[in-house]
C-alpha cells in the first residue's frame, strides 16, 4: 500500500469521477484507475462504484477512506514539523478576499513571497459567505471577510475596519432632509444593496428580519461604487459603508441609521486556532506585523 494510492483514492471520492480527480492531481487518468485497482487488489476489495454516472465509494471505500485521510494527514503533518523546525516554510498558501477594501492585501503577498519564495501562493475573490466557507473547510489560509458586531466562535480575526453602514441617497431624495433615521423608515421603500452572501447584504437582512420586514431590493451590485452611482440617480437608497459614503457628498446625502444601528466590521480571518499549515500561521504573524492590525 502506497501513499499516492490513498491519495487517487481520496480524490477520486472527494471528485466522484476519475478524469476531475486526476486534473486535480496533475496526472494521467489512467494512472490514477491503475493504482486504485491495485490497491484494491491489495486489499482484496472493490473500495469504490463505477457503475453509475458518479464514481462512488463502496461500503469497504467507506470504512477505508477516514484511515486513508488519517494517513494523509499524518504524513503531512510530518513534513510540516520538519519544516518549522528547520525554519523553513514550503507548500502552498490559500488566501480570499472580498471585492472592496483599503487593506494593502497585494503588498502583503508580495512581501510574503520574499521571505518565503518556496511557497505557492494562490487567491480568490468572492463574497464573505463563500469565503468563510472555505475557511471553515481548509480550502483557505486566511481571507478578508466582512462580519458582524460578534466573531464566530470557530474563527479568529484582526479587525481591518469598523465603521457604521448608512444609507446614500440622491440630494433630491425625500429622504433627505433627515440626518438620521430609524431602520423601520426603509420599510417598503426601494433599496440599493450588495447581493446576498455579502457581509452588508447580511447585516442588513438581520436587522430588518429582526424588525419584522424584508428589504425591498430594487437593484443589486458587487462594488460600492455602483450602488453610489445608482443612488445619485435617484433609484433608491444605497446602503453603503459610513466612510464609503461620505467621501462622495457632493453626489449623494448620506443619512445614518439609528434604532438600530447598522455596523459592518471588515476583518482578516482564519480558523480558530490558527491556520492548519505553516504558510498560513506565517501569514497572519505577517498581517500583525507589516498591516499593524489589531
Amino acid at each position: 500500500m502506497e501513499l499516492r494510492q490513498l491519495e487517487y483514492l481520496v480524490t477520486v471520492a472527494e471528485e466522484r469521477n476519475f478524469t476531475r480527480a486526476a486534473e486535480r492531481l496533475h496526472v494521467a487518468q489512467p494512472g490514477v484507475s491503475a493504482q486504485i485497482r491495485k490497491l484494491e487488489r491489495e486489499l482484496g476489495e472493490e473500495l469504490l462504484d463505477r457503475s453509475g454516472r458518479e464514481v462512488r465509494p463502496t461500503a469497504v471505500g467507506e470504512a477505508v477512506l477516514p484511515y486513508a485521510r488519517a494517513a494523509l494527514a499524518a504524513v503531512a503533518g510530518a513534513r510540516s514539523a520538519v519544516d518549522e523546525l528547520a525554519g523553513l516554510v514550503r507548500g502552498h498558501l490559500s488566501v480570499g478576499t472580498v471585492t472592496s477594501h483599503n487593506v494593502d492585501l497585494p503588498g502583503l503577498l508580495a512581501s510574503f513571497h520574499q521571505a518565503h519564495p518556496e511557497v505557492e501562493i494562490t487567491l480568490m475573490e468572492a463574497n464573505t459567505d463563500q469565503l468563510l466557507a472555505g475557511l471553515r473547510t481548509g480550502r483557505l489560509d486566511a481571507a478578508i471577510v466582512s462580519l458582524g458586531s460578534e466573531t464566530p466562535p470557530d474563527l479568529e480575526c484582526l479587525v481591518v475596519d469598523d465603521q457604521p453602514l448608512v444609507a446614500a441617497v440622491s440630494h433630491d431624495h425625500e429622504l433627505a432632509v433627515h440626518p438620521v433615521i430609524s431602520l423601520d423608515t426603509l420599510r417598503g421603500r426601494p433599496l440599493i444593496s450588495l447581493p446576498r452572501g455579502t457581509g452588508l447584504r447580511t447585516r442588513l437582512d438581520e436587522a430588518c428580519a429582526a424588525a419584522g420586514f424584508a428589504p425591498k431590493i430594487a437593484f443589486e451590485a458587487s462594488y460600492p461604487e455602483v450602488l453610489a452611482q445608482l443612488a445619485a440617480r435617484g433609484l433608491g437608497a444605497a446602503i453603503l459603508p459610513g466612510a464609503f459614503a461620505e467621501a462622495r457628498a457632493e453626489q449623494l446625502r448620506v443619512i445614518a441609521i439609528d434604532r438600530p444601528a447598522l455596523r459592518g466590521r471588515l476583518v482578516f480571518a482564519w480558523r480558530s486556532g490558527g491556520p492548519d499549515s505553516p504558510a498560513g500561521r506565517a501569514l497572519v504573524a505577517r498581517a500583525r506585523r507589516e498591516l499593524g492590525l489589531r
